[in-house]
């Protein structure tokens, strides 16, 4: 993993930032036109919860982007997370490195 020093945005924090407050959009406006819960958006962007690949979607629907935007920003903040908070990760050994694989192997006998 890239030694990145700070930390990546919270998704929840870049939807309120470049998003909600720009747009003047309010939680309760954004809850009503994506079908969720007050409660649900008001979690998203107070960066307490995650973005599913269920809110992906509806945000990528409302915001006219992409799913993919989305769970990537979420992929970014989660490995930046684990990488800075659970060290074990580290004192894995690799598997030796394999040649490419041949047809041959995988012949049935």
């Amino acid at each position: 993993m890239k030694n990145r020093k700070r930390a990546p945005g919270h998704p929840g924090g870049i939807l309120k930032r470049l998003y909600l407050i720009p747009m003047e959009v309010k939680i309760t406006e954004l809850a009503k036109r994506i079908g969720v819960s007050r409660k649900t958006v008001s979690n998203l962007i107070n960066e307490r919860s995650a973005i599913t690949p269920d809110m992906a979607l509806r945000l990528s629907r409302a915001f006219n982007t992409t799913p993919d935007l989305w769970i990537n920003l979420q992929k970014k903040y989660d490995l930046w997370q684990a990488d800075r908070k659970s060290l074990n990760w580290q004192d894995i050994e690799p598997f030796p490195e394999r040649g490419e694989p041949s047809f041959l192997d995988s012949t049935p006998s």
